[in-house]
C-alpha cells in the first residue's frame, strides 16, 4: 500500500502543470516576426558588405550610417560619421526623425560583433544574438529596406574610429 501511494504521489507531482491561457496580445506579433525574419535570410546576405565598400558606399551623399548600440556605448567609440539611435529606441517617429522620411535611403549598419577587439566598447555579443540581426529585420519592418551590414570581422583600428568621449574629456579640461 505504501508503495502505491508512493507511486501514486510521485506521478502527481511529475505530472505538468498546465497553465491558464494567457490573452492574445495584439501589439505583440510573433508569427508575424517569424515570418519577416525567415523571408530576410537572403536579403540579408546579399547585401553584406566588405569593408572598403560598406565604407564607401557609407559616405556617399544621402547615405546614413546607423549605429543602433548604446548611447554610452557610441559616446565611447563609433566609426566616424556614424548617427547613434540605439535599437530599444525603434518607433516609426524615431526612425523617421532620424533616417528621413525617404525608405529607399541607404543604411548601413554595423556591430560589435564586426570587430574583434572585445573591449569596451566593442565587447562581442553572442554570434546568433548580435546586434546586426535585428537592426537588419527591424528596419525592414518598419519598411527601410535600403539597409547593407558590414560583413566580416576586423578590429577598429581598420575603420575611421572615434570618441566622444576623449572629445568630452578634453573639453573638461
Amino acid at each position: 500500500m505504501r508503495i502505491a501511494f508512493l507511486t501514486a504521489a510521485a506521478a502527481l507531482l511529475a505530472a505538468p502543470i498546465h497553465a491558464q491561457q494567457a490573452e492574445p496580445n495584439p501589439q505583440i506579433d510573433y508569427a508575424g516576426f517569424v515570418e519577416l525574419t525567415g523571408s530576410l535570410g537572403p536579403v540579408r546576405e546579399a547585401h553584406r558588405l566588405g569593408r572598403d565598400e560598406f565604407l564607401r558606399r557609407a559616405a556617399a551623399d544621402g547615405a546614413l550610417l546607423l549605429d543602433t548600440r548604446s548611447a554610452r556605448a557610441f559616446r565611447a567609440g563609433h566609426i566616424d560619421g556614424a548617427v547613434n539611435l540605439p535599437f530599444s529606441d525603434f518607433t516609426e517617429e524615431t526612425l523617421l526623425e532620424v533616417i528621413g522620411a525617404d525608405p529607399n535611403r541607404p543604411i548601413f549598419i554595423y556591430c560589435n560583433n564586426n570587430f574583434i577587439d572585445d573591449a569596451p566598447p566593442v565587447m562581442t555579443k553572442m554570434a546568433p544574438l548580435a546586434l546586426n540581426i535585428p537592426t537588419f529585420i527591424n528596419l525592414h519592418g518598419y519598411g527601410y529596406t535600403n539597409v547593407w551590414e558590414l560583413a566580416g570581422v576586423m578590429p577598429t583600428s581598420d575603420v575611421p574610429w572615434v570618441s566622444d568621449l576623449a572629445e568630452e574629456e578634453t573639453q573638461d579640461s
